[in-house]
């Protein structure tokens, strides 16, 4: 262990360095210039100082005044050597946070004792402070491990909503995309939009719980089967609440309220403005958007300024006016994410929409 001893004469430096060449595991660094010694303290880690209080250029308690501000020193242990019997230098000594004091001339057994308790207490600090990056390590790898295990159990049940549904094709990473690019563009952080991009596929799980015949009609549908597929809003929300996973409690959020529109008319609760949940908000924007650039057996491809227009017409009455702001405000990633799962667009059938 380094021990850094600062005193402006020479004596005193071999004096110390001898004192301490038979401590167990302390490497002397000697230091005549109080100032060096600081600079040199700045990029280095000492696991004690040994102080000397009278130094012309700085005096000890000035030098540990300094010291004490550096990052990382708070807690390195300082012995102040002095002549000086008198309380008041000790007090202030002790208000900078001295560990310990010796007293000219210092006696060699009494150094090599508090020395070594106070390089002691030292290794057990670091020793805890390894230990607790280790804990914090650790923890975070569990949260990864935990987080990973999320994005899998979203990924697995949107592939069993996905078999159920075969025209959604590249749908889910589509649409995923766009609701993070929503959400950055909204000024979330980059974890929330993580959450966001993660969530959003498990918006139509609920469809798991819809009969064939109504979810894989070629024709339109009955006013009685559009309300059974209404259901599938309820249904997902049912299939993802109650999980203590933050990422699942978005996507119920998001199965719940991704069909409500800004207006109120949407289902099933018929919320209005901003009591429908930002999560469903901006993922109502991105699933529409990729809905109306997507292929389908029923209609051709929007091309991509045809489904923007179509979003600002909305704005205000089926979208959350911000929501669509932020997903175009960056049109060039809005190309790159419809190019990285392209079908090739064609004008759009309007009464597709």
């Amino acid at each position: 262990m380094n021990v850094l001893i600062v005193d402006d004469e020479a004596t005193n430096l071999a004096l110390f360095s001898h004192m301490l060449a038979t401590t167990v595991d302390a490497t002397p660094r000697l230091a005549s210039d109080p100032v060096a010694a600081l600079d040199w303290c700045a990029t280095h880690e000492p696991d004690l100082v040994l102080l000397d209080y009278m130094m012309p250029t700085m005096d000890g308690l000035e030098f540990l005044r300094r010291f004490r501000a550096l990052p990382g020193k708070a807690m390195t242990p300082v012995v102040m050597v002095t002549a000086d019997t008198e309380s008041a230098v000790r007090h202030q000594a002790l208000q900078l946070s001295a560990n310990d004091f010796l007293t000219k001339p210092v006696n060699m057994a009494e150094l090599r004792a508090r020395v070594g308790n106070l390089l002691t207490l030292r290794k057990a600090q670091q020793e805890l402070a390894n230990r607790a990056t280790w804990l914090a390590d650790e923890v975070r790898k569990a949260t990864a491990a935990i987080a990973e295990r999320d994005r899998e159990i979203i990924l697995r049940l949107s592939r069993a909503a996905e078999y159920r549904d075969p025209e959604t094709g590249d749908h889910l990473l589509r649409m995923a995309a766009y609701a993070a690019l929503t959400a950055r563009g909204l000024g979330m952080g980059p974890d929330e939009c993580a959450l966001v991009r993660d969530a959003a596929p498990m918006h139509d799980i609920g469809k798991v719980g819809i009969a064939d015949s109504i979810l894989l009609k070629r024709g339109r549908l009955t006013s009685e089967e559009v309300a059974v597929m209404r259901g599938h809003a309820r249904i997902g929300a049912d299939i993802l609440e109650g999980s203590s996973s933050p990422l699942l409690q978005v996507a119920a959020r998001i199965a719940l309220s991704h069909h409500e529109k800004f207006d109120g008319s949407g289902y099933p609760q018929g919320l209005i403005g901003a009591a429908i949940p930002i999560y469903g908000r901006i993922t109502a924007v991105a699933d529409v958007f990729d809905a109306l650039t997507s292929e389908r057996p029923y209609k051709k491809a929007w091309t991509l300024e045809a489904a923007a227009e179509h979003l600002r017409a909305g704005a205000g009455a089926h979208f959350d006016p911000d929501c669509v702001r932020a997903l175009l405000a960056d049109w060039p990633a809005v190309c790159a994410i419809h190019q990285q799962h392209h079908t090739s667009p064609s004008q759009p059938e309007r009464k597709a929409a």
